[in-house]
């Protein structure tokens, strides 16, 4: 079967990297408690938290979007239809993960997570090892030398 009709193979849905951090950090903080700020997240804290959780799903959502307006894919188990390099597509190669990655930040700030901050390397080395490096050998094995170039124009992050 061609990689194109086979898909990128994920294991899980990449929200669920997103969320085994955030209960990764939730036990963590149940064992010991460890905050942003002692004294509870601050106004500028909560300002900075809602607007990089709000533009976090903003920018997911129109990653989103995008790829339903082409017509392709959107949960990495499907085989990619076609390459996306419009709207978001434009600045990151994986805007839904940078959004999911804001989000998590944000929420982080709201929370006053300090765990939620020290586990996201770890959150974004699994999705790079488990979703994204699959994702780019199925796109490199349907799209060829179109998503070599693409790669070279464009930022896996930002």
């Amino acid at each position: 079967m061609p990689a194109r009709d086979r898909g990128p193979g994920v294991p899980f849905p990449p929200p669920f990297v997103f969320l085994a951090g955030g209960g990764i950090s939730w036990l963590l903080h149940r064992w010991i408690a460890f905050e942003i700020d002692g004294d509870g997240a601050g106004s500028v804290q909560e300002g900075l938290g809602a607007l990089l959780t709000a533009g976090g799903f903003a920018v997911m959502l129109w990653g989103i979007v995008t790829f339903a307006r082409a017509g392709t894919a959107i949960v990495p188990y499907s085989p990619a239809s076609t390459l996306v390099h419009r709207g978001p597509y434009r600045f990151t190669r994986n805007p839904m993960y940078v959004g999911l990655t804001g989000g998590y930040v944000g929420l982080a700030l709201l929370l006053n997570s300090a765990w939620a901050l020290l586990v996201l390397p770890l959150v974004l080395a699994a999705l790079s090892r488990f979703v994204i490096r699959r994702e780019e050998r199925h796109l490199r094995s349907a799209f060829g030398s179109d998503y070599d170039a693409y790669c070279r124009r464009v930022r896996r992050w930002v």
